[in-house]
């Protein structure tokens, strides 16, 4: 009888090993441009070729803007829609369509002209 309690106390007692899916410190995380496709990795690829803004979305700051050297838009397209925000504290963007060798004048006097841009090769 006491054997049998013995050998069922060490059944109890001996558990079996247990391996946890977490990787040790030294293994790393996978390069996320390994897993990137199509826009992302584009974007990716641009942002490590240094350029910071590859689909031209970022506000840019007005230049001097007169007729003969305009404020150059980069678009991929024949026309662009432009917004200008003629003074600093003003509440209301002023939208004008740019059209590909036609320079056009905004309200406010400045002058904005479309250039083409290459699109960003997926």
């Amino acid at each position: 009888m006491a054997s049998l309690c013995r050998r069922a106390i060490f059944q109890v007692a001996r558990r079996p090993l247990h391996m946890s899916a977490c990787r040790s410190m030294e293994e790393k995380m996978a390069d996320p441009l390994d897993h990137a496709t199509g826009l992302e990795k584009a974007e990716m690829l641009a942002e490590l070729a240094g350029n910071d803004d590859p689909f031209d979305t970022k506000v840019m700051k007005r230049g001097p803007g007169t007729k003969e050297c305009p404020n150059l838009v980069g678009s991929f397209f024949k026309s662009r829609l432009v917004g200008c925000i003629c003074e600093e504290d003003q509440l209301h963007i002023n939208w004008m369509w740019l059209h590909k060798g036609k320079p056009r004048r905004c309200e406010c006097g400045h002058w904005f002209k479309l250039v083409e841009r290459t699109p960003v090769q997926v």
